[in-house]
């Protein structure tokens, strides 16, 4: 999910950065073009780490900056298809919730919670499974798989998780069904009654 990637680019330094060393200047121009950006088919950039390979310093016409070519190296964030993730509940709708996992928010619909019909409680905001009394309020911790992934600069919530799968769902949840599986494992099986043999007399 982070990675660290190499990138080369063109990059105009602002003239109010030029009176600092190149390589310090260039990393201002890189971490303002594209730390916190969503980058389409990469992901979340996060952080320039370094700034290498740096060549140019044209100074192009009616323009005060100056412009390099370098190559970097930056960390990302990238959400993968059929990855587990876990994240925090940070908004709840009628039609499903918004998980928040790193920088990015996933939306599982209502579909996908729980394998019961669902109620949403406005006043509340819960979701509740009618058969399974399992519920679903902002801050809890859930386990989820993506599903669907496409990231847009404009658009950056395309990200599809499911919770019906096994293994997934609220923690709170998976450690009720995992108690409840060593309770009856560790159950004392009800005894048995002896079978006694009766002598018949000829």
């Amino acid at each position: 999910m982070y990675e660290i990637i190499t990138v080369e680019d063109s990059i105009r330094v602002q003239p109010e950065n030029i009176g600092l060393d190149k390589k310090e200047s260039v990393m201002k121009a890189l971490a303002s073009k594209y730390e916190n950006k969503i980058i389409m088919e990469l992901g979340v950039m996060l952080a320039v780490t370094e700034a290498f390979d740096i060549t140019g310093g044209a100074i192009e016409v009616e323009d005060a900056g100056i412009h390099y070519d370098a190559k970097f190296r930056a960390m990302i964030f990238v959400p993968k298809l059929h990855e587990v993730i876990e994240g925090n509940v940070v908004d709840i709708t009628e039609f499903g919730v918004f998980v928040r996992f790193g920088p990015l928010d996933g939306m599982c619909h209502i579909s996908q919670i729980v394998n019961d019909f669902i109620s949403y409680d406005r006043k509340t905001g819960v979701l509740s499974g009618k058969d399974s009394s399992k519920n679903l309020k902002v801050g809890d911790i859930v386990r989820a798989r993506v599903i669907g992934v496409s990231l847009d600069k404009k658009e950056i919530n395309k990200i599809n998780l499911t919770m019906r799968q096994p293994g997934l769902g609220a923690i709170e949840w998976l450690e009720a069904e995992k108690k409840a599986k060593l309770k009856a494992k560790n159950k004392p099986a009800p005894p048995t009654a002896k079978k006694t043999k009766t002598k018949t007399k000829k």
